[in-house]
């Protein structure tokens, strides 16, 4: 399983994450802060869990580009 948590209320709008990972992150046209597809909040940490491997390269890449480093991907 892979885990993919985003601090939303620490982003910049840097739009890296929506470059590198587009079927995962999305920006926000309220805010101009990245959204975390079919996720869940708590408590300002967004947190998407899924059994595709497939996107495990792709949140890696948006979580080392992100100049804040607010996205962790963990794979269980």
């Amino acid at each position: 399983m892979v885990v993919v948590t985003l601090q939303r209320n620490k982003c910049i709008g840097c739009n890296y994450c929506v470059e590198l990972a587009p079927d995962q992150f999305r920006m926000s046209k309220k805010d101009g802060k990245s959204v975390l597809l079919h996720s869940k909040d708590k408590k300002g940490f967004f947190t998407l869990k899924s059994n595709n491997h497939l996107i495990f390269d792709y949140c890696e890449k948006a979580a080392k580009a992100c100049p804040v480093n607010i996205i962790t991907v963990k794979d269980i």
